[in-house]
């Protein structure tokens, strides 16, 4: 008797509650098995749609989703009962966790029947995804009050989805990855254990509703191995470190969103073998098989991927269950030499590292003193430049480029889902008539009680549950805790040259020109690197400014999460030569032209702005018409090649001769 398939998801929401309750009962339709929601960035740092720091944002890379009446739409004619949902939410998770609830229970559904995720992995927010809001230690607290929540009242829920995922996508190794996942891991379950609000004989349901949500790359058998490596050390950690003697309660639950670091933009159609060898690493093996899969679309690389691109990667799992002999064996690895020994080798490393960051302190003394940020910062630097050197081969990249013409991206504008355009000013109008409609004195009674109790030790979700059902929205929420707890700005890991040599002679001739270019100018040049908007994927920010220090540039990147108005006072104060801004969230033809506006007002609008990112071209050739010097999308893989394109628009700029 074959082995019952894992669950098959979808990552998905896009524009309004609406449309994306409509896409879901659409996939659930074409045999999807669980529901995995997006949410939009907004949603995702605690703002409403119609703040600043939302404007072209609303929308785009998931769904909004800022008060009750959004969630009801959003799960309308879905049996939350029978559902099994993960919600990708991390600093707002104890919100959108209580609004599911009170949606589930309007539905006439108990709490206990609830079964899904709450990502709610802050340590990595603060590492790689950028959507933190709060200081760590406050952000541990509401993870912590949600853990203790759920094992009393939501059993079936887990309340913790520790997310691995995003630091491969950081530029983690897999000693790394299984390192700094397993380290959050033993932060969280301390901080709960610490704060005495669940019994040691209820400890164990705490470890065991705990799950893990990570990467999987085109090295298969290595991804393989790290899953076998990750089972071996959480069974050891659990049963060593907290006593827990139930095998069930130690088994590793993961789920796998395989990787989109490594899909290209230059011949996408080589993406869907990408993908399945990413999918075996992860399936092959199984004792340590995903308990969930969601696989990326073949054009990730390219822009917001349609319907039809998410069906094909669904296909992509039924054919494996389904078709092939995969679920009719025992574990196809045992007792393999090759597997044990890279298992243990990972094991080992993994541990060191363990034991290093614990010697700190634990995650949270690491996040807090830039150890962990700075080492994917280099690992990923170091992986680029693999790539740039030839030595890390890319189909499509830097080997065999040469190709014929792909009926797939003929028509480019057509090949990806464009977000509506109408979705912002829809969710504002939305929002104004939702607190139009509401009781404003709960709303500011349930507001107060927030406050006070974040004040105190008090488990802060009955408070949180009160707000939901008087009419709060997502801004109102976390603005109340914002005024307890303040705000954070992590560190960005960015730190000094690797050193010319190491880099090779291309970068040794762009550096020359870029000293030589001061020298004419009277001044060292200074690069801006600007990330405007909620878009916390800061990865490619981060390589422009190691490479642009490489280079010999004075870099001024100040992290994430600026307005187009502080990037243009950051371009006055520090009298820069180029602006350069980086934006994947799909904000870029909203947020782009208000920094050229800025720029142009106070004076600056002669210096070159560059722009790096998810970028259709069509946008890309608006972009440039409306002045932006240059626009580099991932196929621009070479960053010493962009730095050189830099020098060319800052010579260019300051009427210099260039080559």
């Amino acid at each position: 008797m074959p082995d019952k398939p894992w669950v098959m998801r979808t990552y998905a929401g896009h524009s309004s509650a609406a449309e994306s309750n409509a896409l879901y009962r659409r996939n659930l339709a074409k045999g999807q098995t669980g529901l995995s929601v997006a949410f939009d960035l907004p949603t995702q740092t605690g703002y409403d749609p119609d703040h600043v720091l939302s404007r072209g944002e609303v929308g785009k890379v998931g769904v909004p989703i800022p008060h009750l009446g959004a969630m009801r739409r959003l799960f309308q004619d879905i049996p939350l009962a029978e559902m099994n949902t993960s919600m990708t939410i991390n600093a707002t998770a104890m919100w959108l966790l209580a609004m599911y609830q009170v949606a589930a229970e309007e539905q006439g559904a108990h709490p206990d029947s609830l079964s899904g995720t709450t990502q709610n992995d802050i340590i990595k927010e603060y590492l790689s995804r950028g959507t933190y809001v709060f200081p760590p230690e406050a952000s541990m607290r509401l993870t912590t009050d949600m853990i203790a929540y759920t094992v009393h009242e939501i059993p079936k829920w887990n309340p913790l989805n520790i997310c691995s995922y995003h630091l491969q996508e950081a530029g983690a190794t897999p000693t790394q990855e299984l390192a700094y996942a397993l380290c959050t891991a033993i932060a969280v379950l301390d901080s709960v254990r610490a704060s005495g609000q669940v019994e040691e004989k209820d400890f164990e349901q705490v470890v065991g509703r705990i799950s893990f949500f990570v990467n999987a790359g085109v090295r298969f058998i290595e991804e393989t191995c790290k899953m076998r490596a990750f089972g071996q050390l959480w069974d050891e950690i659990t049963r060593e470190r907290y006593g827990v003697q139930d095998p069930k309660m130690r088994r590793l639950r993961y789920g796998v969103q395989v990787n989109s670091l490594g899909l290209t933009e230059a011949q996408p159609e080589n993406n869907i073998q990408r993908i399945v060898l990413e999918m075996l690493g992860v399936s092959l093996s199984k004792n340590a098989r995903a308990r969930a899969i969601q696989l990326p679309a073949w054009n990730e690389a390219l822009g917001l991927p349609r319907p039809w691109d998410q069906q094909w990667s669904l296909r992509l799992q039924q054919v494996l269950a389904f078709e092939s002999d995969l679920l009719e064996y025992e574990d196809i690895f045992d007792g393999s030499h090759v597997i044990e020994a890279k298992v243990a080798e990972l094991v080992e490393g993994a541990k060191a590292e363990i034991d290093r960051v614990q010697a700190m302190g634990g995650a949270v003394a690491a996040v807090e003193s830039g150890y962990m940020k700075g080492e994917l910062v280099a690992s990923h630097s170091e992986r680029r430049a693999r790539i740039e050197n030839g030595d890390l081969k890319v189909v499509g990249v830097n080997i065999y480029t040469e190709t014929e013409a792909s009926p797939l991206t003929q028509d480019l504008d057509a090949a990806i889902q464009t977000a509506d355009p109408e979705a912002e000013r829809a969710a504002i109008a939305d929002i104004e008539q939702w607190r139009a409609e509401r009781d404003q004195g709960a709303v500011d009674e349930a507001l107060d009680r927030l406050r006070t109790e974040a004040k105190t030790d008090a488990n802060l979700m009955d408070a949180t549950l009160q707000a939901v059902r008087a009419g709060a929205t997502v801004g109102e929420w976390a603005g109340a805790l914002r005024e307890v707890f303040g705000e954070y700005r992590a560190p960005t890991g960015v730190s000094g040259a690797v050193g010319v040599a190491e880099a090779g002679a291309a970068l040794t001739a762009v550096r020359d020109r870029v000293a030589a270019t001061g020298q004419e100018l009277g001044t060292r040049l200074r690069l801006l690197v600007g990330k405007p908007g909620l878009d916390g994927h800061s990865n490619g920010a981060e390589q422009i400014a190691v490479r642009a220090r490489d280079a010999g540039f004075e870099v001024i990147y100040q992290g994430i999460r600026l307005t187009p108005e502080q990037i243009v006072a950051a371009a006055v104060a520090e009298d820069v030569h180029c602006v350069g801004l980086s934006i994947l969230s799909g904000s870029h033809m909203e947020l782009v032209p208000e920094v050229l506006a800025g720029l142009k007002d106070a004076g600056l609008g002669d210096v070159p702005v560059i722009v790096g990112g998810i970028i259709p071209e069509s946008d890309a050739e608006a972009l440039e018409a409306q002045g932006v010097a240059a626009v580099f999308t991932p196929k621009d893989f070479d960053m010493t090649q962009v730095m050189g394109r830099i020098v060319d628009e800052i010579r260019r700029a300051n009427q210099l001769e260039t080559e």
